[in-house]
C-alpha cells in the first residue's frame, strides 16, 4: 500500500522528464500511510509518506502531525505552529465543508485535497483520507494520502474530469478492490500488534472505504498500487538508471530506491513462501503423510529435487537418546520428490532404503552440527565421493553440476533427519539467503515431524499397553467356542477401559466377562487392568456371580471414588446346559437360539455400576441348548451420540441372529452392522460364545468314601471308562495320576465323600473334589522322603493341571491331550 508498481510512477518534476510519462490508472494509486497518536504526534510513517511528502521516516516520527500533513480540520490547530498549506478543501462521505463541524475533534471520517510544497518536487496536489481511531491503543488518527497528479482521467482528453477529482468515502460498497485495501492494511503497520492493526481495519470497514469522486454519480475505489516489478520492468528501470549515470544526470528517486525495494521484496517473498509451506504441512499426525506434504511444498518452488531421510527410530516410532548421530546411525530414505522425468530417480535411490553416511560427506556434517550445509555446485570430485556410497549405482549424472543445500530436521535440539535439496544446473544456485530460508523451513518441518513422531510413538505405546491388558482367549473352552473383537475409540486414541475375559472353572464350566471402565486414557486402562485381575482372582475362587460383583464393588470403593465401571459376569455350565448371570449396570447380553434362530435381549436385573456401593446384585439362571450363542459387548458398539440406545440394541439383536459360517464371521457381521453408523467415538469390546454343551455320555462321575481302599477302585473305574470311550492309550497315565490325586484327597478330606469326574471333550479332563480348603503345592522330594512325589508325577504327565478353591473345599484337576483318531 505504501509502494507502487514502479512502471506506473512518473518521475519527479525536478528530473526534467517530458509529459509523455505513464500515469497510474484512476483508483489504483500508491498510498502514503500515517498514524497519529493521542498527543497529535506521528507514530507511523510509511515509505509512501516519505515519497509523497519528502520527509524521511526518522525525521517524521515524533513530530506534530499538523507540521507534516494537510489534514485540515481533522486535528486541533496548535497556535504555535503555522499552517503550511495555503489552500485546501475538506469533505466527508456526503459532501464538502466538513471543517466547520469538527470543532477540534474528529468523530467520523474526513477527506480533503491540498496543494503543498515538497522538497525537490515543488508543488504537489495531495488527496487525503482521515479515520478517527477509537479503542485502548495509543493511535488516534489514520491518514491515507495520494498524489493526485499520478491519477489518469477517465478520458485522457477530458481535462475537466481530471480537475473534478475529489476524495470521498463509500459505505457498504462492492467496488472491486475495496476488500483488497482492508486485507492488505495490516501488512504496512509493522509497529503494531495484530490486534491493533485488526482494530484499525475494522474501523475502516465500518466508516467507509476511500474513493475518488469524479461527479455525483461516478466514484472509483482507491485500491493500493503495489507489487513486485516484473523482470522486464526491473530491466527497463536498470537501463534508465544506466542512461542517467552515463548522461551525468542525478539518479531519479524511484530508481535510487530500487535496491532497497528489491531486498524488501526478496525477504517478503521468502516469508510468504515459509508461511505458505507452514499452512500446507502438519494437516495430519501421520508421519508418512507429513513427509509427502513437505516434499510437495518445496518442489518445484524452492528446489527441483527433495530427498528426505529420517532416523531409523523415527520411522519405527521408537524413542532414542539425545546423543549426536555417528557413522553407524542408520537413515531411512522416506521420500524423493523431483521435477525430472518420471522414474529417473526411483531405481537409483529408491524410497525405503536405509544406509549410514560416512564422515567426509556434507550429510554427516549437517546431521552432526545441526546446521545447513550449502554446496553452490557439486563438482566431479564431490559427486564421486557421494556416489561411492551407492553400491553398483552411479548417481553422478543425477547430482553433478547441481546446487545442493542440506538442511537438518530437528526439534528440541535433536536431529530427526535431514533434507537434501538439489537445483538443476540451469537454475540459479542456492545462496546465503536460501540457506537461511532452508534453515527456517527445516525448523518448522522438524517441529511438525516431531509432533507426528511423538504421536506415532505414543500410539505405539498405547497399542502395546492395550494389547498387553487384553487377554488372548483360546478359541475353544470346555463346551463352548469363543470369538472376540476389540475396536479402539475413534476420538481419544487406542487406550480405553473396555475389556473381556474368560476363566476356566471347576466342573468344566467357563466364566465369561465383559466390562467397561468409565472414561478414557491411561487412567482408565490402568483401572481396567486392576479390575480384570480382581475378576480373574475371584472367579478362580468359584464365587457365585452376584457375590463376585459384590466383592468387586467393595474393592473399587477401597481403591478410590473415581473407580466406576460396568460389568457383566456369566458362568456357563455345559453339562447342566445352564447360564448363571449377574449384571452391574451393563447393557444386557443377547442370546441367539439355535432351534429357530430367534435372538433376544436377556432380561437381567441391571444393578448399579461397580464403585457406586450400597446396591445389591442379583443373579439369574437361564437354560440354554447346544448351539445357542451368547453375545456380550460394551455400550460403545450400540450407543451413538444423538441416537436412542434402543436403536443400537435392536440392530445388535438383528445382526447377531444373522447366519454365519464361523464365529469370526458372526463377529464381523455384528461389527459391520453397528460400526458403519456415524458418530461412534468410544472403544468397543465384543465377546461371542457358541454354547456347544457336553453330552451326558461324555461325562462319568463317581463318589468315593474317604478311605484309602477307594484309591484302587478309582483307578479301575477310570481304566474301564477310558476303554469304553476308546481311549485305551490314555488309561495307564490317567489311572496313575487319578490314584495320586485321590490319595491326597482321601488323606486330607474331613468328612465329605471325594468326588471324581471324567469329562471327554477337546481334551480329557479329570477333576477330584474334597472338602479341604488348603490347596496342594508342588514339593521337591528327596530320595528318602515318603511324600511329595504325587503332584510331581501329575505335573510331568499332564498337558495342564491346577487347583482351585470351591465353596465346599477344593478341586484339583488335570487335562490330557486326546489321541488323534
Amino acid at each position: 500500500m505504501d509502494r507502487g508498481t514502479e512502471r506506473d510512477v512518473p518521475p519527479s518534476r525536478g528530473a526534467g522528464n517530458d509529459a509523455a510519462t505513464e500515469r497510474t490508472a484512476a483508483g489504483r494509486v500508491p498510498l502514503a500511510v500515517v498514524v497519529v497518536d493521542r498527543d497529535g504526534l506521528v507514530s507511523h510513517w510509511s515509505r509512501g509518506a516519505r515519497r509523497l511528502f519528502g520527509v524521511a521516516k526518522e525525521l517524521a516520527l515524533g513530530r506534530p502531525a499538523v507540521d507534516l500533513l494537510p489534514v485540515s480540520g481533522a486535528l486541533p490547530e496548535d497556535p504555535d505552529h503555522a499552517d503550511p498549506y495555503r489552500s485546501y478543501a475538506a469533505y466527508d462521505g456526503l459532501g464538502p465543508d466538513l471543517e466547520s463541524s469538527l470543532d477540534g475533534r474528529l468523530s467520523y471520517p474526513a477527506a480533503g485535497r491540498a496543494r503543498l510544497t515538497v522538497p525537490e518536487r515543488g508543488r504537489v496536489d495531495v488527496l487525503w483520507w482521515a479515520y478517527p481511531l477509537v479503542g485502548p491503543g495509543p493511535e488516534r488518527l489514520l491518514v491515507l494520502a495520494a498524489d493526485a497528479e499520478r491519477i489518469r482521467p477517465l478520458d485522457p482528453g477530458d481535462e475537466v474530469a481530471f480537475e473534478r477529482i475529489a476524495p470521498a468515502f463509500a459505505l457498504h460498497t462492492d467496488f472491486p478492490g475495496a476488500e483488497e485495501l482492508a486485507r492488505r492494511l495490516p501488512e504496512i503497520l509493522p509497529s503494531m500488534s495484530v490486534g491493533d492493526s485488526a482494530r484499525i481495519v475494522a474501523q475502516i470497514l465500518e466508516l467507509g472505504y476511500p474513493v475518488l469522486e469524479f461527479s455525483q454519480n461516478d466514484r472509483v475505489p482507491v485500491t493500493p498500487d503495489w507489487g513486485v516489478p516484473r523482470r522486464a520492468e526491473r530491466r527497463a528501470r536498470r537501463e534508465r538508471a544506466a542512461r542517467a549515470l552515463a548522461e551525468g544526470r542525478p539518479m531519479p528517486r524511484d530508481l535510487a530506491d530500487e535496491g532497497e525495494d528489491l531486498e524488501y521484496t526478496a525477504v517478503r517473498e521468502r516469508l510468504e513462501f515459509l508461511n505458505e509451506v507452514s499452512g500446507r504441512i502438519g494437516t495430519s499426525l501421520d508421519l508418512a503423510k507429513t513427509i509427502v506434504e513437505v516434499s510437495k511444498a518445496v518442489v518445484p518452488r524452492f528446489t527441483d529435487v527433495a530427498g528426505t531421510y529420517l532416523r531409523e527410530q523415527v520411522v519405527a516410532g521408537e524413542g532414542f537418546g539425545d546423543g549426536v548421530p555417528d557413522t553407524t546411525t542408520m537413515w531411512h530414505r522416506v521420500a524423493v520428490e523431483h521435477t525430472d522425468e518420471p522414474g529417473r530417480w526411483d531405481d537409483v535411490i529408491p524410497v525405503g532404503e536405509a544406509m549410514p553416511f560416512p564422515a567426509h560427506t556434507p550429510f554427516f556434517q549437517c546431521m552432526t552440527t545441526g546446521e545447513p550445509v550449502l554446496v553452490p555446485r557439486i563438482d566431479e570430485q564431490l559427486g564421486h565421493a557421494i556416489a561411492s556410497q551407492f553400491d553398483k549405482r552411479d548417481i553422478r549424472p543425477l547430482i553433478t553440476g547441481r546446487s545442493m543445500l542440506v538442511v537438518p530436521l530437528k526439534a528440541r535440539h535433536v536431529v530427526l533427519g535431514f533434507m537434501i535439496l538439489l537445483r538443476h544446473p540451469e537454475r540459479v544456485e542456492f545462496n546465503d539467503m536460501d540457506r537461511v530460508t532452508g534453515a527456517e523451513l527445516a525448523a518448522r518441518v522438524g517441529l511438525v515431524l516431531d509432533n507426528a513422531r511423538m504421536y506415532t510413538y505414543q500410539e505405539s505405546v498405547a497399542e502395546t499397553l492395550q494389547d498387553s491388558m487384553l487377554p488372548h482367549i483360546p478359541p475353544r473352552m470346555a463346551g463352548c467356542d469363543i470369538a472376540t473383537r476389540y475396536l479402539p475409540g475413534t476420538l481419544l486414541g487406542r487406550v480405553g477401559g473396555d475389556w473381556f475375559d474368560s476363566v476356566k472353572l471347576p466342573g468344566a464350566r467357563t466364566a465369561l466377562v465383559v466390562g467397561d471402565v468409565m472414561g478414557h486414557g491411561l487412567n482408565s486402562a490402568a483401572m481396567m487392568g486392576q479390575l480384570r485381575t480382581a475378576v480373574q482372582t475371584m472367579a478362580a475362587l468359584d464365587l457365585p456371580p452376584a457375590q463376585l460383583l459384590r466383592n468387586l464393588d467393595d474393592l473399587a470403593q477401597r481403591l478410590g471414588d473415581t473407580y466406576l465401571a460396568t460389568c457383566l459376569y456369566a458362568v456357563y455350565d455345559p453339562i447342566a446346559g445352564e447360564l448363571h448371570l449377574a449384571n452391574a449396570g451393563h447393557i444386557p447380553p443377547v442370546l441367539v437360539r439355535a432351534e429357530d434362530g430367534r435372538s433376544e435381549l436377556l432380561d437381567l436385573p441391571t444393578g448399579a455400576p461397580i464403585g457406586v456401593g450400597g446396591v445389591p446384585f442379583e443373579s439369574v439362571r437361564v437354560r440354554v441348548a447346544p448351539g445357542d450363542r451368547l453375545v456380550m459387548c460394551t455400550d460403545g458398539l450400540v450407543e451413538v451420540r444423538g441416537e436412542d440406545i434402543g436403536v443400537g440394541l435392536a440392530t445388535l439383536c438383528e445382526s447377531a441372529a444373522h447366519p454365519a459360517a464361523s464365529m469370526d464371521d458372526a463377529c464381523d457381521t455384528i461389527i459391520r452392522a453397528l460400526n458403519t453408523r456415524g458418530g461412534r467415538k468410544d472403544d468397543v469390546a465384543l465377546l461371542m460364545a457358541r454354547l456347544s454343551g457336553i453330552e451326558p455320555d461324555d461325562v462319568a462321575e463317581w463318589r468315593l468314601a474317604p478311605d484309602p481302599t477307594e484309591v484302587g477302585r478309582a483307578r479301575a473305574a477310570v481304566r474301564e471308562q477310558l476303554h469304553d470311550w476308546g481311549l485305551a492309550r490314555l488309561a495307564d497315565n490317567a489311572a496313575l495320576m487319578v490314584g495320586e490325586l485321590v490319595t491326597n484327597a482321601v488323606r486330607h478330606s474331613h468328612s465329605r465323600p471325594v468326588d471324581l469326574r471324567l469329562v471327554r471333550g477337546d481334551t480329557l479332563l479329570c477333576e477330584v473334589d474334597d472338602d479341604d480348603h488348603d490347596l496342594p503345592t508342588l514339593l521337591s522330594a528327596g530320595p528318602g522322603d515318603e511324600f511329595g512325589r504325587g503332584l510331581r508325577v501329575v505335573s510331568t504327565l499332564a498337558r495342564e493341571w491346577g487347583a482351585s478353591r470351591t465353596k465346599a473345599g477344593k478341586t484339583v484337576w488335570f487335562e490330557l491331550t486326546l489321541p488323534r483318531r
